[in-house]
């Protein structure tokens, strides 16, 4: 070891070498050990075959969440593109996909794909450039090409491909000069010659070796066989491995969720420590692990699971006071597993957090007299605190409201479990939106600012402001099921849409992307309540509460009333859905309320749109039931 810089160490004449330690190699270690375990099937990596169907199927898609270098919204994008078709495709993009090279992205998928062209500068560059279509994607194809073009010895080419990568201005003059004048000699133009040195110019300084980018590359093709051949281990493994980042946890989630893979709440009696998968009548599941929960940590959950190990699994919160060493669980991670739903098989969460004082002090008491000997249990609970016998029932609590429960959700577990509506977002959409712009506000970066997209997510909390001329507007924070992000409903659009924006409503929004101060926003365009696929075919029933109303102006002209009342019916009946319809017609003697029976429909911003037109605006509500 040294601490000379590297510099100095090349001219000291002695090798750096860089040691990385990758949590790839953990995933793809535990995801074969869980295969094993689960499915018996023992699978050496270094034997799977490198031209798997599946496994190219599943990059052509752009499916890569939670594969190496493959990850990124940026890669998705490029590597569904180029639809991969062997090893070198993915080796080469993962080298291409960093600046400098990455601008020769978009040639090297046309050329894959036959829309242009493979061009080579010279016939002499088609042995060393045919692999990665014309595009100089390695170091290694730099060295070759000053070897091929300007005659260098391969220990040449390497300092010039040094010396390109320092980008000195006048370093890089006195280069071009020596490679023209080398080419010269070979009989090649000036002109060909500088074509080739720019386009090696901008490269040559970030540029992969072959080795380093084929390694990478075999690591993101083990993950993604693993991946597309076994699922449900292999996300396993990824959480098992992220466990104490809730970010990737987050993202590791909603990926199953959207893969069809159900993950299963915290539960004190069926989790582990670790995810683990269940086996059940339908597809297994992931049962999400009591390690990952904040504020709990391994060693009081390795206490509980040892005491339901030895005796079984916990039949109420008593036997479970009764059976655990509280000294070794304390009051924050009785309260986090709590709220985090890990109890809810042994009482409602309002209850067990009322009674949670009681709990505790009861268990502490009970463990000190077991271990000074002075008492039995039953003794215990019938004498130390007949208020609380087994027979007794916990302290009634208020039930947890659904918001309360999504915030504890994500903040101790950072998913949501409460929520079956909010779930479904991941597997209805983009379908039940049925456009092109869906992305999920976990991909939103910086790069996409001025595109339109649509995203969708929960209201999570509202800032109210005023534009200069105090005009009304708001900022929503947006929570989708993999991040979140601030969505701006300016004046005009927040006038007309101001039913939308309460906390704790599910939206699908149409928007254009901002960055503001480095961070993402959205300018919303359109907003409609998000509807489960099931729930936008079911029938209204005497539950459904909410509806649209109509106010409606009686004119002089019985003519033209009847014909915007046509146009009305059009409009709604190209939008069907759940919510009913009431019309009040306004005349000069009265206010007449009517109900449009044939008709349900689904508010959203198109038909918000098109009535406006047929009524002007001010006419339109979106209320709770017509009476």
């Amino acid at each position: 070891m040294t601490q000379y810089h590297m510099g100095n160490i090349a001219r000291l004449g002695l090798i750096k070498i860089d040691f990385l330690g990758l949590s790839n190699l953990t995933i793809l270690a535990k995801a074969t050990e869980i295969i094993k375990q689960n499915r018996g099937t023992s699978i050496a990596l270094q034997h799977v075959p490198l031209n798997d169907d599946r496994t190219f199927n599943m990059l052509a898609s752009g499916e890569t969440k939670g594969i190496f270098q493959l990850e990124s919204s940026g890669m998705r994008r490029y590597i569904k593109e180029l639809k991969p078709t062997n090893f070198s495709d993915i080796a080469a993009m993962i080298a291409l996909y960093r600046p400098g090279p990455m601008e020769q992205i978009p040639t090297f998928i046309k050329a894959k794909q036959g829309i242009t062209p493979v061009h080579y500068p010279h016939p002499v560059l088609k042995e060393i450039l045919e692999e990665t279509y014309g595009v100089i994607v390695y170091q290694e194809q730099v060295i070759f090409i000053a070897q091929a073009l300007a005659g260098y010895s391969l220990g040449q080419a390497d300092i010039f491909r040094k010396a390109m990568g320092k980008k000195i201005a006048a370093a890089m003059r006195k280069e071009e000069r020596n490679f023209v004048a080398g080419a010269d000699k070979k009989g090649i133009s000036a002109e060909l010659a500088k074509e080739v040195f720019s386009l090696i110019e901008p490269f040559a300084g970030y540029a992969f070796n072959k080795a380093h980018s084929v390694s990478y590359a075999l690591l993101a093709y083990h993950g993604a066989y693993l991946k597309a051949n076994y699922p449900s281990e292999y996300m396993t493994a990824l959480l098992n491995t992220y466990w104490g980042n809730m970010e990737k946890v987050r993202s590791a989630v909603t990926e199953c969720r959207r893969l069809g893979i159900q993950v299963l709440p915290p539960d004190i009696n069926e989790s582990n420590a670790d995810f683990t998968i269940e086996k059940g009548k339908d597809d297994p599941a992931i049962r999400f692990g009591l390690v990952a929960i904040k504020n709990v940590g391994p060693s009081p959950i390795e206490h509980i699971l040892s005491t339901r190990s030895q005796s079984g699994a916990f039949t109420s919160i008593k036997d479970f006071c009764h059976r655990a060493n509280l000294h070794n669980v304390n009051k924050k991670v009785l309260e986090s597993l709590m709220k985090a739903g890990a109890f809810d098989s042994l009482g409602s969460r309002g209850a067990l957090l009322n009674s949670i004082n009681k709990i505790i002090s009861l268990a502490q008491t009970e463990q000190r007299m077991k271990e000074s000997g002075q008492t039995s249990m039953l003794d215990l609970w019938t004498e130390a605190s007949p208020a609380f016998t087994p027979d007794s029932e916990l302290e009634k609590g208020e039930a947890i409201p659904t918001k309360q429960k999504l915030d504890w959700e994500r903040e101790l577990l950072g998913v949501y479990f409460s929520s079956p509506l909010f779930d479904s977002l991941v597997s209805d959409l983009p379908s039940s939106c049925q456009c092109k712009e869906f992305i999920s506000c976990g991909d939103l970066s910086t790069d996409m600012a001025s595109e339109t997209v649509v995203i969708a997510g929960m209201v999570a909390s509202i800032r109210h402001a005023y534009t200069r001329d105090k005009h009304p507007f708001i900022i929503a924070a947006l929570e989708g099921f993999d991040g979140s992000v601030e969505v701006a409903a300016w004046p005009r659009f927040y006038e007309s849409t101001k039913e939308l924006w309460e906390e704790g409503n599910i939206l699908v929004i149409k928007g254009l992307v901002k960055v503001r101060d480095g961070k993402v926003q959205l300018n919303c365009q359109q907003a409609q309540r998000y509807q489960h696929i099931e729930q936008k075919n079911k029938v209204p029933t005497s539950q459904d509460q909410r509806c649209l109303i109509i106010n409606l102006n009686q004119t002089d002209n019985a003519e033209k009333d009847v014909e915007r009342l046509h146009k009305i019916k059009t409009a709604l009946l190209n939008y069907p859905g759940q919510y009913k319809v009431f019309l009040t017609v306004t005349s000069e003697d009265e206010t007449t309320k009517l109900e449009m029976p044939e008709i349900t429909i689904n508010y959203c911003p198109e038909l918000t749109n098109e009535l406006n037109n047929i009524l002007g605006e001010g006419n339109l509500k979106f209320a709770d039931q017509f009476r």
